[in-house]
């Protein structure tokens, strides 16, 4: 049971970043192709969102107790 809810959550997490990743380029893209009035405003809201969404990514933490509350499954807890 432990392997199984291990690699659950697994690819849920997977799954969590890559709506995450895929979340912050389109919001990259819109204020690139549609807010931006110049070179200068593409170049900078395109870099600026990507930096900004690694520094401000979620934490393990964070993005467990989420993982939880929407799916059900829990990282199972290493016992030696």
């Amino acid at each position: 049971m432990t392997d199984s809810q291990n690699q659950k959550h697994a690819y849920y997490t997977k799954v969590a970043w890559t709506i995450y990743t895929l979340t912050t380029i389109v919001i990259a893209a819109v204020l690139v192709l549609f807010v931006a009035q110049d070179n200068e405003e593409m170049f900078f809201y395109g870099l600026m969102t990507i930096a900004g969404a690694y520094v401000l990514r979620p934490s393990e933490k964070l993005m467990n107790k989420k993982i939880l509350k929407f799916t059900g499954v829990s990282k199972a807890t290493e016992e030696e």
